[in-house]
């Protein structure tokens, strides 16, 4: 549930073994400058990234933080990243060579919740560029700084509706800052002027109910850039622009909180709801005009809890009650059958096209231990992806066909942070603290596992030959002396 672009517009160009993609701009190769790094791709250029590393070994420095799980961001010299304290929410400004806070900034009070222990006041990721420091705190809005912390706009949002919490970080798109808004009613997209925070465009997104996605963009053959975000029951593509949709595919999971990546003409995105639709278990719900009028038993046009039939478990009564009111109306009803209709899976989906092209664009499809909230990675001919449960897949991503799937050993856990990689190495972070390292090719065999004894729900990050990572309780920085 967390869940950040790049500077400037558009794709990075083959980043280590990503493969080629189109582009708009190059984005420096030590940057990592919104959440999962360029266009998040989870891929960084950097070498001499350490494989071996933990609280006593080849650590440069550790910073103790307030609570929050946003991915620590880079830009220079600075690393960037949001937290809170009670209902204080603040951004913080690192010196990422010698770990010291140079600066720290407070929103505007407000009361924070907290929905779920992977979600939490400070989930999403700063986007920044130079001079240009871009945050969002679910339980107030948007605000801007510049480098030095000096504020530059603020714009309160909300409140939201999401059962699991906003989590889509902001992203940069030239002189654009975009933010996704899913929620349970009302969802949006929307642009603003990044330097005045004046709304430029906003576009509704009635399908979108459940999931917190971070787009990406994409330039396509026409020259014009996209924004790429899944959704329920969609992948759609905007134009920058205008916000114009141009184009969509359907065949996703009603709940989507991973960001796409994309090889080649290509994007992969997985999106789970729940045990109830994975292949061979799929529910058929009646439509409301049939089941209305048996179990309405008082006749007030909607179903309470009592008066809701036992299609699926009791619990899927608080998830489709969209508007807290305690009942079912009919277009939740049939929202409740989309979502039930609706299967888990990653999906290679065709780049490109005008409306509606499901029909051709879906390449292939994969239904086994498919992740909720990590997101996948992409790495020389080889799509991963981690599921919430510790299982890790690794399929051909041409094809689909699987390579290998299992939990990593010695130390299987829970994990929800994104894979990322560097240096021809992949780094799988697990929940209990276990970073473990794999190199390419598919097998999912540590070469070694790094344990910090300490929760990790944050996606790492890299930079000169450091990775970063951000546990619950400090940001560590760990290389070579």
């Amino acid at each position: 549930m967390r869940s950040g672009l790049a500077l400037g517009l558009g794709l990075v160009l083959a980043v280590g073994a990503l493969g080629s993609s189109l582009a708009t701009a190059a984005e420096p190769a030590t940057e990592w400058s919104r959440f999962r790094g360029p266009n998040g791709s989870g891929i960084s250029s950097a070498s001499r990234v350490p494989t071996e590393f933990g609280p006593t070994k080849n650590v440069l420095w550790r910073l103790e933080l307030p609570q929050g799980h946003s991915s620590p961001i880079l830009l220079g010299d600075r690393i960037y990243l949001t937290a809170f304290r009670g209902d204080a929410l603040v951004t913080l400004a690192i010196d990422r060579r010698q770990g010291k806070i140079l600066w720290e900034r407070s929103a505007p009070p407000v009361t924070t919740r907290l929905i779920d222990k992977r979600n939490n006041a400070a989930s999403p990721s700063p986007a920044v560029e130079e001079d240009g420091v871009y945050v969002f705190f679910p339980d107030y809005g948007l605000v801007a700084y510049d480098a030095k912390g000096t504020e530059l706009w603020t714009m309160p949002l909300g409140p939201f509706t999401n059962i699991y919490g906003m989590g889509a970080s902001p992203i940069i798109a030239g002189d654009l800052l975009v933010l996704p808004c899913d929620q349970s009613i009302g969802s949006y997209l929307m642009a603003l002027d990044k330097r005045t925070g004046k709304l430029r465009w906003k576009v509704e997104r009635p399908e979108a109910k459940s999931g917190h996605s971070t787009p990406i963009l994409w330039k396509g053959p026409d020259g014009r850039d996209q924004i790429l975000l899944p959704g329920s029951f969609l992948l759609t593509a905007y134009d920058v622009a205008s916000g114009e949709k141009r184009w969509w595919v359907r065949g996703l999971s009603f709940e989507i909180k991973s960001t796409p990546v994309i090889q080649g003409d290509t994007l992969y995105i997985n999106g789970f709801g729940s045990t109830e639709n994975e292949p061979g278990k799929k529910i058929v719900v009646p439509p409301a005009d049939e089941v209305f009028p048996k179990q309405d038993a008082d006749k007030d046009g909607v179903l309470s809890k009592g008066e809701f039939p036992k299609y699926s478990a009791g619990f899927w009564f608080e998830y489709m009650d969209l508007d807290g009111s305690g009942t079912m109306n009919r277009e939740e009803w049939e929202y409740y059958r989309a979502a039930l209709d609706s299967e888990n899976g990653m999906l290679a989906i065709k780049l490109g096209g005008k409306g509606d092209t499901t029909a051709t664009a879906v390449k292939w499809k994969y239904h086994r231990s498919v992740p909720q909230l990590p997101s996948p990675l992409l790495y020389d001919g080889v799509l991963y992806m981690a599921n919430d449960n510790g299982i890790v897949t690794s399929l051909n991503a041409e094809t689909g066909e699987l390579i290998k799937q299992g939990r990593l050993t010695p130390t299987p856990q829970n994990i929800y942070a994104s894979p990322v990689a560097a240096d021809g190495h992949l780094y799988f972070s697990g929940e209990r603290g276990s970073v473990s390292v794999l190199t390419p090719g598919g097998d999912l065999t540590p070469i070694v596992v790094n344990d910090l004894n300490e929760n990790i729900y944050a996606t790492p990050a890299f930079a000169d030959g450091r990775i970063y990572v951000r546990t619950v309780q400090a940001l560590y920085a760990f290389g070579a002396r």
